[in-house]
């Protein structure tokens, strides 16, 4: 039996990582992140041509040997009639909260981001003054508090925002690492789609299970998933694979 477990361990999740690590080692792009491009990758009409409030969560994979398991979240918002958009990110350099520090829709050091979640005209602009509260209330705002792993990072602070508007009915990907970093200070908490329930062993380890999540399992930070809402497996490093999009 535990030869069995330890061979269920290696495939489910060692391996998926050494795929994503070979994968990475190929990836010239990852190699010269530090003159990557971060450009518009033009997932944003311009603002003056966007009259309705918008509300987005991007993801990208992030940069140096990082990028190997793990993705960046940003959140941007515009609210109906302003003349652009602002850009929320959690980083470990300058100011944690970051406002507008990158293109709203930028590259994010070459890497091309996926939509995790997206809302136009009335449900963005209910959900605007909720994301606003809850970024101005995160309490990881100082100097010092942000960490890589297991969090709080730039993940924790997406997922914290997420689960404070009713509206951002969605999962960040199982390669955010950091999302699952106990925010909120509770060992079991809703799920940020509020589907659900999540058990976190501070961030961690832990098992997540909802109708948007599917189920989790957490194991240093690399999450193995099921998803049943649209089926698909999330593997270790590699991330999604099955029908549609988990957005």
């Amino acid at each position: 039996m535990l030869r069995a477990l330890l061979l269920a361990f290696l495939i489910s999740f060692l391996a998926p990582l050494a795929v994503s690590a070979a994968l990475y080692a190929l990836d010239g792009e990852a190699a010269g992140w530090r003159t990557a491009d971060r450009s518009s990758a033009g997932l944003l009409k311009p603002a003056g041509e966007q009259r309705e409030a918008v509300v987005r969560v991007f993801a990208a994979r992030t940069v140096r040997w990082k990028g190997i398991f793990a993705t960046h979240c940003w959140i941007v918002l515009k609210s109906q009639g302003a003349g652009g958009y602002t850009r929320y990110d959690y980083t470990a350099w300058g100011e944690p909260i970051r406002v507008n520090g990158f293109a709203a829709d930028g590259r994010w050091f070459g890497r091309i981001p996926d939509v995790v979640f997206a809302a136009d005209g009335a449900k963005a602009e209910r959900a605007i003054p909720e994301i606003e509260a809850a970024i101005e209330s995160y309490k990881f705002r100082e100097s010092g508090d942000y960490r890589a792993w297991p969090g709080p990072n730039s993940n924790t602070f997406v997922a914290a925002v997420m689960a404070a508007a009713p509206e951002l009915d969605a999962k960040l990907p199982t390669t955010a690492v950091g999302k699952d970093y106990p925010y909120g200070g509770d060992w079991l908490s809703l799920t940020p789609s509020k589907t659900g329930f999540r058990f976190t062993l501070g961030g961690y380890g832990g098992v997540t299970v909802g109708w948007f999540e599917g189920l989790e399992i957490n194991v240093l930070g690399a999450v193995l998933g099921v998803e049943f809402r649209r089926p698909a497996v999330n593997l270790p490093g590699l991330g999604r694979f099955g029908f549609g999009s988990a957005a």
